[in-house]
């Protein structure tokens, strides 16, 4: 997917001949903060390739016990590093995993690192991050408590974080039109981040047997934590509003109450009003 063809610069050059030429011309530009994300994930990336090459299989499976997003780990094993480390891990075997998420971060998230700077941009990134992690862990740890046994399957990917991106970009740029990769369809962000959380929320369960080996738990969690981030402000003013106006009500009730109780005794006399 593309949002609007991002980069792609298309000009036209006339010539003497009068023949058309065309240059195109793709701008990579990535923002510090992408750039940074980009580079840390990459780097652990190779670094899981060469410890699963030379140290082999089992010493991956380590690693990734000790860093992947492990509920048991987490609970009670107060592994507490995971729900921020399992982000930078990647499955060796599968680039495309990495690179699809990585292009989605380059996509999307350098628009919302020039409109909040690196500082912000990176704060939310790891919010929606650990956030979809805790979600996660919290989902898993909840049937323990019935007698399930603890899950010890780690998690990992940056997913969680990508998909707090993508409900940003809707929030902020809700009419941005968005093009699927290879196939003729194009929408507004609203609408893309809209199917897209129906499908991760619908998919499982019509997998549920055979399984897709995705947390979508993860990806609604990142959905999620970033909208009620964004929407704290909406969402705090609402309630106060709710709390005044049953207030507003609730007071004009025992004013009305006092009124009908008082209405057919007769008034004061003068004489005895109190100044």
């Amino acid at each position: 997917m593309t949002g609007a063809l991002p980069g792609l610069k298309l000009d036209y050059m006339g010539s003497r001949s009068g023949i058309r030429n065309y240059r195109v011309s793709f701008n990579f530009y990535i923002t510090p903060g992408v750039q940074w994300l980009v580079v840390a994930t990459f780097a652990v990336f190779f670094l899981q390739v060469l410890i699963r090459v030379f140290a082999g299989p089992f010493a991956h499976q380590k690693v990734l016990l000790w860093f992947g997003l492990v509920p048991s780990g987490v609970f009670p094993g107060l592994r507490i590093w995971q729900p921020f480390t399992y982000l930078f891990l990647h499955d060796p075997n599968d680039f495309l995993h990495v690179l699809f998420n990585m292009l989605m971060l380059w996509m999307f998230g350098r628009e919302l690192e020039l409109v909040w700077g690196k500082a912000r941009f990176i704060r939310y990134y790891f919010l929606t991050g650990v956030g979809a992690g805790l979600i996660e862990v919290l989902v898993k740890t909840v049937p323990t408590f019935f007698g399930r046994a603890p899950s010890d399957i780690p998690t990992i990917g940056a997913s969680g974080a990508i998909f707090g991106i993508f409900a940003a970009c809707a929030i902020l740029f809700p009419d941005r039109q968005v093009s699927i990769f290879f196939l003729p369809i194009r929408m507004s962000m609203r609408s893309f981040v809209l199917a897209l959380a129906a499908m991760e929320f619908f998919l499982p369960l019509l997998l549920r047997s055979a399984g897709d080996n995705v947390s979508h738990i993860c990806h609604l969690g990142g959905m999620l934590i970033g909208w009620l981030y964004l929407r704290r402000g909406s969402f705090l003013y609402g309630v106060r509003n709710s709390v005044t106006d049953w207030q507003h009500r609730r007071n004009r009730k025992r004013f009305e109450v006092y009124i009908n109780k008082h209405k057919k005794e007769p008034p004061s006399r003068p004489d005895n009003w109190v100044n």
